[in-house]
């Protein structure tokens, strides 16, 4: 009797397993099926749909059977952007800029702002309003000492007192904003220094004495400047409040 109500059991568990599992592969359908609807619309050719929905298919029913899904294929894959799709903004933007009937607005405002002033620090803001009001910056580069420079490296890269001046309120991070307003396009560090009296106070400053410290007896510096970009003066005109007497800027 125990074993006819443990097959039974067993029978039950099959069973409700089975319509769990089909129930997640009409689902996975549905979203390919709606996939295949939506890049339809953006413009895919019907060899493309063909192939994209039976990739997305096969991975998504794996998915469902538990099985491992580490052969997706691009088109399912998190983060997946459809060229086609791209490549249709595109045409729009190149379409906009050859009408002759459409004109910006006064105030105009790059696209790419609302994303950038989302990435920034406080202290990120703090150091591109004091480039804006006060010009570019010095920084200095510590290298090891080498006859005509020949085999010379790199101790240390950008130091200055940029952060200090900015009233950072974590300068041990400095470095890094530095680094993150470069990729964002609105820094370069210039080949040329500003003017030399404005070095001294670098210099005697412990990350420098230190990084000269490192490179040994023959440490030199190399002279440099911070400054805002093209784009990074109009970043700063548009998004940042108050008024800016904003200084020249030049070519990396």
């Amino acid at each position: 009797m125990n074993f006819v109500q443990d097959a039974s059991e067993r029978a039950r568990n099959s069973a409700n397993e089975l319509l769990r599992t089909a129930g997640k592969l009409a689902g996975a359908s549905a979203t390919v099926g709606v996939a295949v609807v939506r890049a339809a619309i953006e413009g895919q050719s019907p060899a493309e749909l063909a192939q994209g929905a039976g990739e997305q298919l096969r991975a998504v029913s794996r998915t469902a059977l538990g099985l491992p899904a580490d052969n997706l294929p691009a088109g399912a894959r998190p983060g997946y952007v459809n060229g086609s799709a791209l490549r249709a903004k595109g045409a729009a933007l190149l379409q906009r800029s050859a009408d002759v009937s459409f004109s910006e607005s006064a105030e105009y405002v790059h696209p790419a702002y609302a994303r950038i002033i989302d990435e920034l620090a406080p202290d990120e803001a703090r150091i591109l309003r004091v480039l804006a009001t006060d010009g570019a910056q010095p920084a200095i580069d510590v290298r090891t000492g080498r006859p005509f420079g020949v085999g010379s490296s790199q101790v240390a890269y950008g130091l200055s007192m940029i952060g200090e001046l900015a009233g950072c309120r974590q300068t041990d991070k400095v470095p890094a904003y530095l680094n993150n307003l470069e990729r964002l396009g609105l820094i370069w560090f210039w080949k040329e220094p500003v003017d030399a009296g404005r070095y001294q106070v670098v210099e005697v400053q412990p990350t420098v004495t230190e990084a000269m410290r490192e490179a040994g007896r023959a440490a030199r510096t190399v002279r440099r400047s911070i400054a805002l970009t093209p784009f990074g003066v109009d970043f700063c005109r548009i998004c940042l409040p108050g008024e800016l007497t904003i200084e020249g800027t030049a070519s990396a």
